[in-house]
């Protein structure tokens, strides 16, 4: 059997990162930024007041309680020139340019809040309650780097540098197809021999979850020539496609059948419990990822875990390799067949893992409970209470 390592490895010698494109900023919520971003200006780009106050010469208030005439107003966004002299205080609102000659602002709070005239109680040492142009971001320094996730606080602060559009490496269009003669659509009426399609749901949730965009294309029968035909519809709007089912020993498999022919899409036994029978290669003229999965539910989302989701991020030009792991103390014995790297699904909290009741790979309810999978070595049989364990979190 071909190591689990080896088959990521295989997968991440094919995939490529996706073209980058320049889109507005709207549109790039969960792209990676394809470029270094720079700020023309200074962030802030002017001297401006952090509070609604009175700008003032710190020296005029240094003894209080002292009492000053107010020579005007200075709102937000006031583009006109603005400027005090000695013993004289204007008004300011938050944002508001500071206007020359002052040197600190005094909250409205540690005033009597006049208009004409006002006490000021507390005095306001230079600097005070203002925020000096620079700042945030001096001229030309680069305020993102590529490679980076883009999310709300980045997409705010590429419009606080002006940026309108952006170069990004789009989420990945994944189409997720499931097999099965037995398969029907939740919501429906349950026949003799059916079960409700699950997988492409799973799938299709965590395609999205790992920051690409997932589509379910439901479900097929057994027959390959249909499944053929939903593959080829699909492969238009499709940067990869995910199938589940299909691809074991038995005289139903109708991916193994349609796309065995095709000679780009091998078939492999990889040395991992559960999901042993794995599928990886590339179909139709622009040389699509497939990814063929078992049919057993947990089978399916810990391939995707371990396989899918690192190509995932390399087509999105991120580093990309093993799920990350930590280290834990198991709180029962546990058991892995010999040859194997098991995954065991499991409940960490703290410095300590559980594993689950329901090792199945038909258990859907037990993955569902799990938040990680202890990580077994092919070369360990059996591992006592209290050994500590690798687990990847899920």
């Amino acid at each position: 059997m071909k190591p689990v390592d080896r088959h990521l490895a295989d997968i991440l010698a094919t995939v490529r990162p996706l073209a980058p494109l320049e889109v507005e900023i709207e549109a790039a919520l969960g792209a990676v930024l394809a470029e270094d971003v720079a700020s023309p200006v200074p962030l802030p780009p002017f001297d401006n007041s952090a509070m609604d106050g009175y700008a003032v010469q710190a020296g005029d208030v240094a003894a209080v309680p002292v009492t000053l005439p107010v020579i005007g107003d200075v709102a937000a966004g006031d583009g006109g020139l603005n400027a005090l002299g000695p013993g004289l205080v204007t008004r300011i609102m938050t944002g508001a340019p500071l206007p020359a000659g002052a040197d600190a602002v005094v909250p409205v709070e540690w005033t009597d809040g006049g208009t004409a005239r006002v006490r000021i109680d507390r005095p306001a040492p230079p600097g005070n309650a203002i925020r000096r142009a620079g700042e945030d971001v001096r001229a030309g320094d680069v305020v993102l780097r590529e490679g980076a996730r883009i999310g709300p606080a980045q997409i705010g602060i590429l419009a606080g540098v002006g940026r309108r559009r952006v170069l990004v490496r789009p989420r990945p269009r994944v189409v997720v197809l499931s097999t099965g003669a037995e398969l029907s659509e939740p919501g429906t009426p349950l026949g003799a021999g059916h079960i409700w399609e699950s997988n492409s749901f799973m799938l299709a949730a965590a395609v999205r979850e790992a920051g690409a965009e997932g589509f379910r294309a439901g479900s097929v029968t057994d027959d390959p020539k249909e499944f053929m035909d939903t593959l080829d519809a699909q492969l238009l709007r499709a940067d990869a496609v995910i199938t589940s089912g299909g691809v074991s020993m038995g005289a139903y498999e109708p991916v193994k059948e349609a796309l065995s022919p095709l000679g780009t899409v091998t078939f492999e036994k990889v040395a991992m419990q559960p999901g042993m029978p794995q599928g990886f290669g590339v179909v139709g003229p622009d040389r699509v990822p497939i990814f063929t999965l078992p049919g057993n539910p947990v089978s399916s989302f810990v391939s995707f875990v371990l396989f899918v989701k690192p190509a995932l991020r390399a087509m999105q030009g991120l580093p990309a390799g093993p799920p990350a792991t930590v280290r834990a103390t198991v709180t029962a014995p546990v058991r892995s067949p010999a040859g194997k790297r098991s995954y065991l699904r499991a409940v960490l909290t703290g410095e300590t893992v559980a594993p689950v009741t329901g090792q199945g790979s038909h258990q859907l309810a037990a993955l569902a409970a799990a938040n990680a999978l202890i990580v077994v070595p092919e070369d360990e049989t059996s591992l006592p209470e209290g050994a500590e364990v690798e687990v990847i979190p899920l």
